[in-house]
């Protein structure tokens, strides 16, 4: 409820199309003491709104607010506070494990005493399931019709478990299979820009802002919400109405100037943007955008580059309101009464953005003229990793040579056993249009349809060892495609619908023709894959492929003709036409003009609101879905999906005291980017693996595996997925790739020597090197490593949201000093760890970590521990975040 105490007396009435709305007036808090705060970044202004609006003299006080208008003089911050946004956003992969949460801690509720109704959300909850369609069938018209049939069978208990929470759960939504991408969903549907609520009488009027379970829920940055991803252990807590700990952030303007030029999409942009902030710094950070140049892109445009931010390493990537936020809201069928408050609200609180707006202050500043950025891929492992289009050809070439030690097998083809084909290093065998990053765009949409019909047109065809695939994140993309008449062209080019949801870029690219897995296995070849996604960490995309690079659409339309990466598609020939005549990329790419032209005739309002009408209904699938248990859920017996998770056991009202870490084993030694899909894969399970062997001993079939991703809702699988990534290299085991380490000198997997180590009482620790946690807010990563008995990490750097998820699960985070590794010290795996001082350590002190070597000797390093402020101490306090919300509900 809005209690404010309004210290500052900017609690006024705006006058809308004569309705009356609440809100807290940044203009007059300025007036009355926050001198300077209309000098903010927009990011901040919406920061500063949500703790006028929430000053309660506890959580909030006046200096924390103050706190923020000072931040003007100093533009950094060690000041904490708590925020506490409007909405949780969730997709299945991570809502189904939160949900399991949710219910786990009303079993703990009963079992301590307490009333299970209390474990609710207080804030909107919406769950967009949209990760767990796979590519199994692709390239035939009946390719969506079986993959989401299959998408059913495979997770009838998961689909059973959402359907009880949402009749459970207040304030729950679920959104079905087969609608599309979370993202795109809240770009399209559920965000609103400015958020209202009704009470005590009032409307009250605030900026739209979230949390959600996925990182890229900075997409709906582009439409002016402030929204990022948080694990969901944080997701939870915000939604059981814990606020969020944080500093106020430093926020980073990145200024855009000039215009794209002709046949450049908003992908290559994109690209550009993240390269030059991942070597900029920007972790922990939020970036804003400013400049003339925001004038020239679309909000699709914008909402393509704020969803990258999870790559470049931000918080968020903000835009604030203008006119093309205005025309967003309005072209997607919102209520027109919401798009007047949109605009009125904006100008009333100095938040909307035109030519005439003065350049707020920020942190640090970079720049790029658009008209600079020129065609590029990403690739072949990470999204920073630029690469123009004319020289992709030679840097896969140096990746065969430096990487893979290959250079001397380039250009040889292996036969393919039931095939006229052969096959060879560098084959493009995956090409997946694939939701998020660029399907919010129609641009690149419309582009690749025309290259596709283009092709079409001069006989090309796409090599026949491509997997092809079309994913959108939004039903409305076949509502245009189709009026476009260009969906008929793609799927003429095997880029057939499959599927609504994320697919290829989380990995659910479903498996290569048996005849190709073997062909690559046998010859150990190195075979690529092509997507217009966000992500190609190694070992996410599919087991068999090692290349990843990220493209636009048009530019997957054009890597399927060509078949390889070994092709300068910027400059060689694509195919031959009918006539035997070269076609190159330039014959089939559309103009400009040509892509907006049919943007403007095929996309129309009305079908924005004839597809959002009834989102959360579903097909005859989930309507015919049974819903079983009450306030509490009847957990199934045997199932190798949803199983109570152990967090609780044994819990009292108390919590134990801390205690040091003594004589801990080296679970692992990592280097540099060791990603959240290294630490917890959300992709295939081999039947080799832990996950594999418990699977195989409860009777399920490897066809029925699924995926690790689809099974977060089962703690058995999960621990044993922990650190189960195919890539991953764990340099106590040099030259291994895969979840293993040494324990006693045998080499064994993470799990099982883990389980050891437990049985023994024997406490874990991993050292690791810079940007631990990069990637995917995922929770399992951070739940794994406490349920495997790590009790601290120890790294060069932490991404954000790893080290929040590692503290809210009870794991202590450390960094070494600048200039320090494991490495530096000469860290080999076979020492002994000792940390002390636990239970009396304030937040970001220095801590003293001695290490044993195995002949005796030791040695002390001094490290900062990354327990970051007061909150996040009282959550290792209390065993994690999870266990400190239970006991306060329980105590309310």
């Amino acid at each position: 409820m809005t209690q404010s105490l309004d210290s500052f007396k900017c609690k006024k009435t705006l006058e809308v199309n004569g309705k009356a709305y609440t809100y807290f007036s940044i203009p007059d808090a300025e007036r009355n003491g926050l001198a300077g705060v209309s000098r903010l970044p927009a990011s901040l202004k919406v920061v500063l709104e949500n703790l006028l609006r929430f000053e309660d003299g506890r959580t909030v006080t006046a200096d924390d607010i103050r706190a923020v208008a000072k931040w003007l003089e100093t533009r950094t911050s060690e000041h904490e506070i708590s925020y506490r946004p409007a909405r949780v956003l969730m997709q299945d992969f991570t809502g189904v494990p939160a949900v399991v949460d949710l219910a786990a801690m009303r079993d703990a509720a009963v079992k301590l005493g307490g009333d299970p109704k209390k474990v609710n959300p207080l804030v909107p909850v919406d769950l967009v399931i949209d990760h767990s369609v796979m590519i199994d069938y692709f390239g035939t018209r009946d390719a969506f019709t079986r993959n989401v049939e299959l998408e059913y069978q495979r997770n009838g208990e998961r689909y059973e478990f959402l359907r009880w929470g949402q009749s459970a759960f207040d304030n729950f939504r679920a959104v079905p299979p087969g609608t599309g991408i979370c993202h795109q969903v809240n770009l399209e549907y559920l965000a609103q820009t400015v958020w209202t609520k009704d009470e005590n009488g009032e409307t009250v009027a605030y900026p739209d802002t979230l949390v959600g379970t996925d990182s890229h829920t900075t997409m709906v940055n582009g439409l002016a919400v402030l929204g990022w991803g948080v694990g969901g252990i944080e997701a939870e807590a915000a939604m059981l109405g814990q606020p969020i700990s944080m500093l106020i952030p430093e926020v980073v303007g990145f200024k855009l100037t000039g215009k794209l030029n002709e046949g450049i999409t908003a992908t290559d942009l994109v690209l550009r943007v993240t390269e030059m902030l991942r070597k900029k710094g920007v972790v922990g950070k939020f970036v804003e955008f400013f400049g003339p140049g925001l004038d020239t892109l679309s909000l699709e445009d914008a909402a393509t580059i704020a969803n990258m931010a999870p790559e470049y390493g931000a918080t968020c990537g903000f835009f604030p309101v203008d006119r093309e936020t205005l025309g967003y809201l309005k072209a997607t069928g919102r209520d027109p009464q919401r798009v007047a408050l949109v605009e009125a609200y904006a100008k009333a609180q100095g938040m909307f953005r035109d030519a005439a707006t003065p350049e707020p202050v920020f942190t640090d500043t970079l720049e790029l003229d658009i008209s600079t950025v020129v065609p590029a891929l990403s690739g072949p492992k990470r999204p920073q990793d630029r690469v123009n289009l004319d020289a992709v050809a030679a840097g896969f070439a140096r990746t065969m040579a430096d990487e893979f030690r290959k250079a001397e097998e380039m250009g040889r083809r292996v036969a393919v056993e039931g095939r006229t084909h052969d096959l060879g290093h560098g084959d493009v065998v995956i090409a997946a249009i694939t939701s998020c990053t660029n399907t919010s765009n129609p641009s690149v949409l419309i582009g690749a349809g025309l290259v596709a019909r283009n092709a079409r047109r001069k006989g090309l065809t796409v090599k026949p060892w491509v997997k092809t695939s079309l994913a959108p994140g939004s039903q409305v993309v076949t509502d245009y495609l189709a009026k476009a008449g260009l969906q008929e062209d793609l799927d003429a080019l095997g880029f057939n619908l499959a599927g609504y949801g994320c697919t290829t870029c989380i990995g659910n690219s479903g498996p290569l023709a048996p005849e190709l897995s073997k062909a690559i296995s046998d010859n150990d070849l190195v075979v690529a894959a092509v997507l217009s996604g966000n992500r190609n960490f190694e070992g996410r995309v599919n087991p068999d492929v090692r290349a990843n690079y990220l493209a636009s659409p048009p530019l997957v339309v054009a890597y399927a003709i060509a078949g390889s990466m070994t092709i300068n598609v910027a400059t060689d020939p694509l195919g031959t036409d009918q006539d035997g005549n070269p076609v190159y990329l330039k014959d089939i790419w559309p103009t400009t003009e040509e892509i907006t032209r049919l943007i403007r005739t095929s996309i129309t309002d009305d079908m924005f609101r004839a597809r959002y009408s009834d989102v959360f209904k579903g097909d005859a699938h989930w309507q015919a879905i049974k819903v079983e248990g009450g306030m509490t859920y009847k957990w199934p017996a045997g199932s190798t999906y949803v199983a109570n998770p152990p967090y609780f056991e044994g819990m009292t009202m108390e919590p134990k005291p801390l205690t040091d870490i003594e004589n801990a084993a080296v679970m692992g030694l990592f280097l540099d980017s060791i990603t959240t899909d290294h630490i917890s894969p959300a992709g295939n399970i081999k039947a080799s693996s832990p996950a594999g062997k418990y699977l195989a001993d409860h009777q399920v079939a490897v066809a029925d595996f699924n995926s690790y991703g689809a099974r977060r809702g089962n703690h058995e699988v999960m621990m044993r997925g922990t650190f189960a990534n195919i890539r991953i290299k764990n340099q106590m085991v040099p030259g291994v790739e895969g979840g293993v380490t040494l324990k006693d000198g045998q080499q064994k997997w993470i799990y099982d020597a883990c389980m050891e180590y437990q049985a023994e009482g024997t406490p874990l620790v991993i050292f690791a090197g810079k940007e631990y946690g990069t990637g995917s807010s995922r929770d399992w990563a951070a739940k794994g490593t406490n349920l495997l008995g790590v009790r601290a990490v120890i790294a060069q750097s932490f991404e954000r949201i790893h080290r929040s998820n590692l503290v809210g699960m009870g794991v202590i985070p450390l960094t070494f000093k600048d200039g320090e590794s494991w490495q530096s010290h000469g860290i080999t795996g076979t020492e002994r760890v000792t940390i002390r001082g636990i239970a009396d350590i304030t937040p970001r002190q220095m801590m003293p970590v001695d290490v044993t070597r195995a002949d005796g000797t030791s040695f002390v390093i001094e490290c900062l521990c990354r327990v970051d402020t007061l909150d996040e101490l009282e959550y290792i306090r209390a065993g994690g975040i999870l266990h400190y919300v239970l006991r306060n509900l329980v105590r309310s």
